[in-house]
C-alpha cells in the first residue's frame, strides 16, 4: 500500500483542516457498458475524476484512494488532478467489488480528517461546481442522514419508488427522499457507525438495495404499501427477500434513517442504460472530454 507509514501520518491531521473525506475506489477493468470510453477504462476513470475534481471547487478534501490491482498509471492520474498532500493511496491485490467496500467503510470509520465523508466509485460523472449543495444540504438538516449525488432513473420508473417519501426545497435544488441508491454516498462518521454492520452485509452476500432498503426501513411504506408493491412488481421479491434475510436486526432494533436525492442530479452513474433523467448528458460529455 502506498508507503503505509505516509498514511499514518496523514491520519493525524487536524480534522479542521478538511471538509470532507472521500474513500475512492477503483478497479482496472470495465463493467457493463459505459456511456463513455466502452472499451478503456483508464480513459472512462480519469475523464470521472477530472469532473469530481471540478465538482468539488473550493472543498477542502483528503482522497483515499483505494487502488484494486491497478497499473502504476492510475497513480499518476490521481497525482495529475490533486495534490499529494490531499492523498494517500492504498493498493490492494485485487479484491473486488465487495471486498472494495467494506475496506471504504473501515477507512472512512478510522480517519481524523473530517466528520463528513463520502463513498465514491469509479464510473460517476460529476457535474462542475456542484458538490458543495450536497455538504451544504447535509449540514443544514437534521434529518438527513444520507446523500446520494445520483437522482436514479429507477425513482422513475420502479413500482417501489413511487410515489417519493417527501420533497423539499434547499439551495438551488430539490431534494428528494429516496428509498435506496447504490453505492456512492455522502454522510457522516456519526451515522455511518450505526449502519456499519447493515453496510457491511454486502460483503456477505447482501445488495446495494437490500443495504438501504433496511437503513430507510422502506421510508414511507407501510405494510399494505409493501405487499401492493410485492403483488405488482414481481422481481421485487427478491429484493424485498435479501433485505429481510441480511437487515432484520437493523429493521427491529435500528433507528430509521433518511436517504436523500438531488433534483435535478448532481452527477451521474455511467452505464448507459442508467445515466440520469432530465439531462442531455452527450452535451456535458462533449465538453468534458474536450476540457
Amino acid at each position: 500500500m502506498g508507503s503505509r507509514g505516509a498514511d499514518v501520518i496523514c491520519r493525524k491531521a487536524s480534522v479542521s483542516e478538511v471538509d470532507l473525506t472521500i474513500a475512492y475506489r477503483v478497479y482496472p477493468h470495465v463493467s457493463k457498458t459505459p456511456a463513455i470510453y466502452p472499451e478503456d477504462k483508464y480513459k472512462l476513470a480519469e475523464f470521472c475524476v477530472r469532473s469530481l475534481k471540478k465538482s468539488l471547487g473550493d472543498l477542502r478534501v483528503k482522497i483515499i484512494v483505494l487502488l484494486d490491482n491497478c497499473p502504476a498509471e492510475y497513480r499518476a492520474m490521481f497525482r495529475k488532478h490533486f495534490s499529494d498532500d490531499s492523498l494517500v493511496f492504498i493498493e490492494l491485490p485485487g479484491i473486488g467489488n465487495r471486498g472494495t467496500f467494506l475496506r471504504q467503510i473501515d477507512e472512512l470509520l478510522r480517519q481524523e480528517f473530517s466528520e463528513l465523508v463520502y463513498f465514491a466509485e469509479d464510473d460517476y460523472f460529476y457535474l462542475e461546481g456542484q458538490f458543495h449543495e450536497m455538504v451544504s444540504f447535509i449540514q443544514s438538516r437534521s434529518d438527513v442522514h444520507f446523500v446520494t449525488p445520483y437522482d436514479h432513473p429507477a425513482y422513475y420508473r420502479e413500482v417501489y419508488h413511487q410515489p417519493s417519501a417527501g420533497i423539499e426545497v434547499a439551495g438551488a435544488r430539490y431534494w428528494k427522499r429516496a428509498r435506496s441508491t447504490c453505492l456512492t454516498f455522502l454522510t457522516t462518521k456519526k451515522e455511518l457507525k450505526k449502519c456499519e454492520k447493515i453496510m457491511k452485509s454486502y460483503n456477505d452476500g447482501n445488495h446495494d438495495y437490500g443495504i438501504w432498503m433496511a437503513v430507510t426501513k422502506f421510508d414511507g411504506l407501510n405494510a399494505i404499501a409493501l405487499l401492493q408493491v410485492l403483488l405488482q412488481d414481481c422481481g421485487f421479491l427478491k429484493k424485498f427477500i435479501s433485505t429481510i434475510y441480511f437487515g432484520w436486526r437493523h429493521l427491529l432494533f435500528a433507528k430509521k434513517m433518511l436517504l436523500w436525492s438531488p433534483i435535478p442530479t448532481i452527477a451521474t452513474h455511467l452505464e448507459k442504460e442508467c445515466l440520469a433523467p432530465g439531462i442531455e448528458w452527450h452535451k456535458y460529455f462533449a465538453t468534458a472530454k474536450g476540457a
